[in-house]
């Protein structure tokens, strides 16, 4: 019973540290993250065969974890769906309900990959743009009102050599704006890049 239990746990296990890999859309890959998230249902899967095994055990056991206090911040929502996947995982074969463990797992890659892909809003960009002056925010402006659905000012950075704007911009139309920029002779020089979290600025 054991083996069988830690064996679908470890498929299962296996299958979600490759989703992770593919669905994950941060730059930054976490290798530490995935591997935990890949071990943790061994030990909860085998926690909930304790716990059928004897209520004393049962108690001892809710007693323990309530205790425990995890500190480390989770930077991404998504990175929650897989902690709840791999506690699902060990849960469902410590039970040793195999059928809706797989087919969970089967539903939720399916559900990560239809939802990735799926692009309603246009991309967020941050535009860094240096000039000789204040006087030459016009021409820049005037290429967001042309190429951006929306754009926003974020700072005015007057330095010796010019003036520094940041902006937000909104645009299906990145390419072709750094384009214009850069025929632009007002500009001298610029930076463009996309975002999709908070925590750029």
């Amino acid at each position: 019973m054991l083996l069988s239990v830690l064996l679908v746990a470890g498929v299962l296990a296996l299958y979600e540290f490759v989703v992770y890999q593919v669905i994950l859309h941060r730059s930054l890959y976490n290798k530490a993250f995935n591997i935990s998230i890949a071990v943790l249902p061994f030990f909860i899967s085998t926690i909930i065969l304790c716990l059928q095994s004897n209520l004393v055990i049962t108690l001892g056991t809710i007693g323990a974890l309530a205790i425990i206090r995890f500190r480390t911040a989770v930077k991404d929502p998504v990175d929650l769906i897989f902690i709840l996947w791999s506690i699902h995982i060990g849960i469902t074969c410590g039970c040793r309900l195999y059928e809706m463990a797989i087919v969970t797992s089967l539903a939720v890659t399916v559900v990560l990959v239809v939802l990735n892909r799926v692009t309603i809003r246009m991309k967020s960009h941050i535009l860094v743009v240096h000039c000789n002056s204040a006087e030459k925010e016009g021409a820049v402006i005037g290429l967001l009102e042309k190429y951006a659905k929306k754009y926003r000012v974020k700072s005015r950075n007057h330095t010796e050599k010019g003036m520094d704007f940041v902006f937000e911009i909104v645009t299906k139309e990145a390419v072709v704006l750094a384009g214009e920029m850069e025929k632009t002779p007002e500009i001298e020089r610029f930076s463009l890049m996309e975002y999709d979290t908070d925590d750029v600025l």
